[in-house]
């Protein structure tokens, strides 16, 4: 995602040190490579594996834009790349200024970006994102724990598709709500909560606006 600044010599540290410029959570890092989310934790703090796996540290390099050997791979030769073709190799999503509640409702803000995260293009193309139908913003309340947290910022794709059960983010009158959203009885969807605390709620097609599916997530530790 986040290219680094300088390289310790220490791979754990230096993953350590990526996730939190990148503002990634390891547990999230670890559920994209396929391990169960206290994979990386253990792997910086108690030293297991010894090593990342090869697969595994590939991965985590082209998220982050880094070479392997700062993972703990073998160093690679430098190569002078032209500073268009780095530019060329990023995405800027744009992170809007309002947020999706996970609770009540949140009045948005005006739609305008006042900020962006930089993804690798590569990997955006490898999940079949297409960066042009991407946005961030930021989740409000604590219906969603503990798959999504107040403060957690999600991607969201807002390509146009056919509806399929998940977690999006949706307009109801003037307010968006992030929620898992199933399929009710005819013309109608069920909002699900993750948190058991809310209670989940049919709403017609007609009274309800997808925004777009949540497909990723980042957030602090």
């Amino acid at each position: 995602m986040a290219s680094g600044r300088a390289q310790t010599g220490d791979p754990r540290e230096r993953l350590a040190e990526l996730a939190q410029e990148a503002g990634v959570s390891l547990a999230s890092l670890s559920r994209m490579i396929g391990r169960n989310a206290s994979y990386l934790q253990q792997y910086i703090t108690k030293g297991s594996p010894r090593r990342l796996d090869e697969a595994d540290r590939e991965k985590l390099a082209e998220f982050f834009g880094v070479p392997e050997s700062e993972l703990g791979g073998r160093r690679e030769i430098s190569y002078d790349i032209p500073v268009s073709r780095r530019k060329a190799d990023w995405v800027e999503v744009p992170r809007l200024s309002l947020s999706a509640s996970a609770g009540p409702g949140e009045l948005p803000a005006e739609e305008v970006p006042f900020d962006t995260f930089r993804f690798s293009r590569r990997w955006l193309r490898q999940q079949g994102f297409e960066p042009a139908k991407l946005s961030a913003i930021r989740v409000v309340g604590d219906s969603m724990e503990p798959l999504l947290r107040d403060g957690d910022e999600v991607l969201v794709d807002h390509s146009p598709s056919n509806f399929r059960e998940g977690v999006h983010v949706v307009r109801i009158g003037d307010a968006l709500h992030v929620k898992r959203v199933q399929a009710g009885p005819p013309g109608r969807v069920v909002l699900i909560s993750e948190n058991h605390a809310y209670a989940p709620f049919e709403v017609g097609l007609e009274d309800i606006e997808l925004i777009g599916r949540v497909v990723w997530k980042s957030g602090r530790l």
